[in-house]
Formats: structure tokens, sequence, C-alpha cells
């Protein structure tokens, strides 16, 4: 079995490399010529550690990372300082957070080489039981024949907007700058976030003692703003300690807004024939949740978990001697200057049934879990991005009411997953 994946972010690479485990031949398309990988930081909490369990990282990721310290308090507090909730960071479950690069790194170091082709736009243009799919920009491109393609070309994916049904992107009415200190900055025993009215600032260890930092502030999705990190120190220097502190550890160069979309419905469905969509491409949400990157590793076990078996009896029939494999395969056209013909390891028509059968159950499983979680992501950033007095009052009235302990049983519901039983 053969497929491709268009996209080299942290969902097409986990794929790769769950898929590689599997015994299935990969090839993953990126159209940047080098890794390119913002400098913040990522929450990857219990789910996304099970499934880097699942494809086989997820030792090398504890190796690379460390839970919070000990006694460190999490939840959210007023700008003054004072806690509005507090939930202990190890009543939290299982957390991690990590720089975006790292983990980027690690997926790419799990590959074998020359299973990224870097400068390789490629592109959709069928589904059924043949999908092609087309280069651009490149004269001498190719083209290969993939039993799967998996579209994981994020939030501005061209693969689903391509289908009936797109629900087109949708600006949440907020935006986000984030950066990391230079240094370590001691966080005076706190993380989590603060809100204001219209404003909130998160705090997040890394583990090598720095601080990814993030500032949300309702705004036009384009406003114009001559010097973003001067519009952070105006909205956010005079709130508690160690907020300045941070600021004031933080290259202003490396600081970047961003505006926060999420798909503006749930996408009807996560698979067109042998294509399926993945991470942001299939259900982009807002990040208040936390869950964005942890649901594209999901993603990336799931499918693993379903195509593995159909791998191995395509190994068990090979090993046989048995040559009828005759289905049809996916084509791609990659748009790159490696000139290679290369055809599917076609599967038979057992095996053809079963990969229609393995993709309509990810397409089932994957929108039943991720959906909710984006509407719930887009509940939570509107709850905290309240801007009259009443309504920031309410909210905070609200969560000084709510126990700690339901707070964290919020948070455990989330990161109870496991990879399908096929």
């Amino acid at each position: 079995m053969r497929v491709g994946i268009i996209g080299g972010g942290i969902g097409g690479l986990s794929t790769a490399v769950g898929l590689q485990r599997a015994g299935i031949d990969v090839a993953v398309f990126e159209r940047s010529d080098a890794p390119r990988v913002s400098g913040s930081g990522l929450s990857v909490f219990g789910n996304g550690i099970a499934a880097l369990d699942a494809i086989g990282l997820g030792d090398r990721f504890r190796d690379v990372t460390r839970g919070p310290a000990a006694g460190l308090r999490g939840g959210q507090r007023r700008p003054d300082g004072r806690w509005l909730t507090l939930v202990p960071v190890e009543d939290a479950g299982e957390l991690r957070i990590v720089h975006r690069r790292v983990l980027h790194d690690l997926l790419l170091g799990a590959l074998e080489p020359g299973t990224v082709r870097w400068d390789a736009p490629a592109r959709v243009v069928g589904d059924g039981g043949t999908v092609e799919v087309g280069g651009t920009g490149a004269a001498n491109g190719v083209t290969e024949r993939f039993d799967v393609v998996v579209a994981a070309d994020g939030l501005r994916s061209a693969v689903r907007a391509s289908w009936p049904g797109d629900p087109g992107i949708r600006y949440s009415g907020y935006s986000a700058w984030r950066g990391v200190t230079r240094e370590p900055v001691d966080l005076l025993g706190g993380a989590g976030e603060t809100w204001g009215r219209g404003l909130r600032f998160g705090i997040a260890p890394l583990p090598d003692d720095c601080v990814y930092w993030f500032a949300v502030a309702t705004m036009p999705r384009d406003e114009a703003v001559a010097d973003e990190f001067a519009r952070v120190e105006e909205l956010f220097g005079g709130w508690h300690e160690p907020i300045p502190a941070l600021l004031a550890a933080t290259d202003p160069a490396e600081v970047f807004r961003l505006p926060i979309e999420d798909l503006a419905g749930p996408a009807p469905t996560f698979r067109r024939g042998r294509v399926v969509l993945l991470g942001d491409a299939a259900h982009a949400m807002t990040p208040d949740l936390g869950q964005g990157g942890g649901q594209a590793l999901e993603d990336a076990a799931t499918l693993a978990a379903l195509l593995a078996p159909i791998a191995g009896r395509d190994r068990a029939a090979d090993a046989g001697g048995s040559d009828a494999r005759t289905a049809d395969a996916g084509t791609v056209d990659a748009g790159t200057a490696d000139a290679r013909g290369v055809d599917a390891g076609t599967v038979d028509a057992r095996g053809s049934d079963a990969i229609d059968a393995g993709l309509a159950a990810y397409d089932r499983l994957r929108r039943r879990r991720t959906q909710p979680i984006a509407r719930r992501a887009r509940l939570v950033g509107a709850v905290g991005q309240a801007r009259t007095p009443w309504r920031a009052a309410l909210r905070d009235a609200v969560l000084r009411a709510t126990p700690a302990s339901a707070m964290a049983r919020q948070m455990d519901s989330l990161q109870h997953w496991a990879p399908p039983v096929p």
C-alpha cells in the first residue's frame, strides 16, 4: 500500500510516522523548500501524548519535554493577579508544553530519508476510486499513484475548499500575539491565563525554563498596527507580575500577531473516495482548549491504526507470492524536480474494500470526536473575550463559584482517548 500526504506540518508528519511504522510506503509533499516552523509553544495534553505513544514516539517525546514543575498553580486570574479559579497543574492530567520546532524535528527525525519531498506543491484533482493529484508550478513534475491521499494542508486547505459543503473560514473576532522569552523568568509559582475585558494573557513554561506566552485581544482582523510589540506592552504591561517581566525578557522582533480563525461550521465529511482530510484541514479550531495539535495527532494515530491491518495482509500476500493486486490506485502529480514515475503498490479487491471501510471509519470516528471539541473551544473563546463590564463580571463570578475539582474534570474529559482497535 502507498499513501501520499499533502502537507508537512505536525499532522502530515505524524501521519507519515504512524503509517511507516505499519509498513506502509509513504510520500509527503511539502510546498516549502525547507522546514519552516513558527517560534511558539504548543500544548500537548494526555490525549496527544497517547497518540504519540500509538505511533511509537511517546517515550522520545517525554525525553525532550517535561511536565510542569510540582506545585505550579494554574487556572484563571484577573489583571490585578487575584485568582478567579485555581487548579494545581498536577490535577490537570498529563500536560507537556513543547516548542513547535522541537516536535517538528522529532517527527522529521523518525521518518525514513527521502520521505518528505520539499519544494513539491501538490493538489488533488480527483476523488473517485482513482485519485489524481496534480503538481503546480513545476515544468518537470511527476505522476505517482497512491492507494490513499491524505490532505493535511492546513486551515486554508485547497482540497477541502474544492469539496461540496466546505464551511469556509471564520474570523473569531480576536487575534493573538505569541512570544518566547530569551531567558528563564521566575513565574512566581503561577501559570495559566489572565482574563480581562476583551483581553487575555497566557503563560506556559518550556523545558529549558524559558516561557512561551500569548496575548489575545478583541480587534478587527486586519487592523493596522505600526509596532506590534508596543501594542502588547500598551495593553498588558500594567498587568500583574510576571507579565511585565515576560515582556521584558522577549525579543520584540520575535513577536508576531496571528488572527484566530477556525472553520465557520463543521465539515460534512472528512472523506471523499480515497482522499481524507486531516488536522486543521478537517477541523480547524480556535486554540482556546489547547487541542489543535492534539487532535491532529489523534487523527494520525487513528488513520494508522485503521490502515495497519490492511498493510499487514498486503505484506503477507506478497510473502505468499500473490499476484492478485489489480485494484486502481490514486495518482499524484507532484511539482518537484525529482522526475521519477512511480506506480502505487496497489492492493487486491479484498484490500481495496478494506481500505474503503477503514477510511469510512476514520471519517465517522474523527468527526464525532473533533467537532464537539471545536464547538467547545469556540465557546470558551467567546466567554474569555467578554468585553462589556457586566458580562466580564458575570464570567468572573461564575469562575469563582466553580470548584477546582469541576475544572479539573472538564480538562480530564478531553484527555481520555485511545486509538481504535480495528
